[in-house]
């Protein structure tokens, strides 16, 4: 089978949500359902010992939520299917912002009974300014929620993307029935095995006493008005995010889940390209490798001291043992280990290609946002890095302990979850943060994963500014309300106050170009 052929076969996708909105248990049915996992966890199981799959860090096994991206693969009807499972918790939208970078496509999970949530919305902005494709899974649909109609009128007008419901549901909670598949034209009961079948006008071809049921007749009455006036299945708006195909379910019962997945093999896109910082795009079927990193993990085996680059392949083929160049540093290196990931359980591979998501082992040569290529030279365009508002003064509980502090605070920094400054003239350690969160998961891994207690001192919400003219700076710029501080790549950075404190500090020098991440 030659490279076009496998690139085909690739469908990765990354899901969003806002958190307990069941996106870590539709991804541990998705890998059930896929045949990858033989017993899915469940988060609300904590006292028989089963987890997530997909949430391996202790403090998120024992807080029930996800901090970190996870990584699966598995087959699907032909179909070699990559997903992402990305943090809901807002505190960590730097590492899901990241991780939308390396998917084609992404999944929405929306909670029936809580509709659009926040996080929901920041996530699906930056998938809808990609204007890459969206499937939603409204979830929970075996609980009391909102209206199927009330649900779709929320997601077109909070979102502004249309909505074309794939199935409908026949009640809700107690009293649901089960979804009707329009595709299939049936209907597929939630506690019984066999499905029903629906003539051209949606009337069942079979007597059934569902027939009496007051949920059965509502829905066949929503469903038809759904048919005569909803927004009509366009394959190419699918395809630009400007329409998002909705599926009802249950993910915690597996139900829906079939519905979902024949459908998205069937319209999402198939691996696509990138732009390097010259603005050329690279094709995946380009013949030479190549591929960037979007993620960094440390201990994620705590029994070794592992760390894991995270690369999505973006064009041709991944060999093992084959050489690559980093385009950063320029130097040629042969990649003997690089892994693939089913669930927390992950084997060595021989060959990947653009589209899947592969893990290579890395001893502190890495950086996000870094390019690998083999071939003619390639360089793609950078991976968006967040300003921090929260900030740390940090320091190591036990002087003896230095040398494990400095290399747990290194490691962390490199994955991306926070940002390591220091104080100009005694390098006291500064760690920035977008939530506060970031600093509770850095205390808990420097102590679980590092051996090291840390002192941790609030410095409080600050406004932080690089500065484009470094060479104009001057000591006495330098202020409690504006404090001049230094990244970790020696990058000179105003931590201000306040929005008055940094207006005033651009009164008085006009000068310096001040400026902000994302």
């Amino acid at each position: 089978m030659d490279i076009k052929d496998e690139i085909q076969k690739r469908k990765t996708f990354g899901i969003i949500s806002h958190p307990d909105a069941g996106k870590t248990t539709l991804t541990e049915k998705l890998l059930l359902f896929g045949g990858a996992i033989r017993e899915a966890g469940t988060v609300k199981g904590k006292k028989t010992g089963k987890f997530a799959t997909s949430d391996w860090m202790k403090v998120e096994q024992e807080r029930g939520i996800s901090v970190t991206s996870s990584v699966m693969q598995f087959d699907f009807d032909g179909y070699k299917i990559n997903i992402l499972d990305t943090p809901g918790h807002e505190d960590f939208s730097e590492d899901t912002y990241r991780t939308l970078m390396a998917v084609d496509s992404a999944v929405m999970v929306i909670d029936a009974a809580k509709g659009i949530e926040p996080q929901t919305l920041k996530l699906f902005k930056v998938c809808k300014m990609r204007g890459i494709p969206i499937f939603t899974f409204i979830n929970k649909l075996d609980r009391v929620g909102k209206e199927p109609f009330e649900l779709l009128e929320e997601i077109e007008s909070t979102l502004e993307i249309e909505t074309y419901p794939m199935t409908w549901p026949i009640g809700m909670g107690q009293s649901f029935f089960g979804i009707i598949n329009r595709r299939e034209r049936t209907i597929n009961p939630f506690r019984e095995e066999e499905k029903l079948t629906l003539d051209d006008d949606y009337q069942l071809t079979e007597p059934h006493k569902i027939e009496e049921d007051a949920a059965y007749k509502d829905a066949i009455e929503e469903f038809m008005l759904v048919e005569e006036a909803g927004d009509d299945f366009d394959k190419e708006k699918i395809a630009t995010g400007d329409l998002t195909p909705v599926f009802f379910g249950s993910a915690l019962s597996t139900f829906g889940i079939e519905e979902f997945l024949d459908t998205y093999v069937d319209f999402a896109p198939q691996p696509t390209g990138r732009e390097t910082k010259e603005g050329a795009e690279v094709s995946p079927t380009n013949e030479d490798f190549s591929g960037f990193i979007f993620k960094i993990q440390a201990n994620m085996d705590p029994r070794h001291r592992d760390r894991l680059a995270f690369m999505r392949i973006v064009s041709g083929k991944f060999t093992r043992g084959m050489d690559a160049v980093l385009t950063r540093t320029k130097k040629k290196s042969k990649i003997t280990r690089a892994t693939m990931f089913m669930a927390d359980d992950k084997e060595t591979i021989e060959e990947a290609y653009a589209g899947d998501i592969i893990g290579l082992y890395d001893t502190g040569n890495y950086q996000i946002g870094d390019t690998l290529y083999s071939g003619k030279q390639v360089d793609f365009a950078d991976l968006p890095q967040f300003t921090p508002e929260l900030f740390m003064k940090v320091s190591a509980k036990n002087v003896m302990k230095q040398k494990h502090f400095y290399k747990g605070i290194e490691q962390l920094v490199q994955e991306g979850a926070i940002q390591y400054y220091k104080s100009m003239h005694t390098n006291q350690p500064i760690l920035g943060a977008v939530g506060q969160l970031q600093f509770e998961v850095f205390e808990h891994r420097m102590k679980n994963e590092y051996n090291t207690d840390i002192i941790m001192e609030p410095v409080g919400k600050k406004i932080a500014r690089w500065v484009e003219n470094e060479e104009d700076i001057k000591d006495s710029m330098n202020s409690p309300r504006a404090n001049l501080v230094y990244d970790r790549f020696d990058r000179q950075v105003f931590l201000f106050e306040n929005e008055f404190a940094m207006r005033w500090f651009s009164d008085k020098y006009p000068e310096i170009k001040l400026y902000s991440l994302l």
